[in-house]
């Protein structure tokens, strides 16, 4: 197995894997919230899309965007 900047062996994750699959599990419990009970946890804490919570917006936008080239990436290799 080729080792590569985020893989400590046998494929364990680093902290970049670490903090973007925490952000995605973010996301997709605020989506749910958003789609069972039209309440969004982010907008609540943080304001209605002032511009930190336009941040965690991103950073979950972009998260999953690195989930998916690392799982495309890793599967075609």
């Amino acid at each position: 197995m080729q080792k590569t900047a985020c893989t400590n062996g046998a494929g364990s994750l680093c902290m970049i894997d670490w903090i973007t699959g925490i952000l995605l599990i973010v996301g997709g419990l605020n989506w749910g919230l958003v789609g069972l009970f039209d309440f969004d946890l982010v907008a609540m804490l943080l304001g209605h899309m002032t511009m930190l919570s336009k941040i965690v917006y991103v950073l979950v936008g972009l998260s999953a965007l690195y989930w998916l080239v690392r799982c495309c990436t890793k599967k075609a290799s």
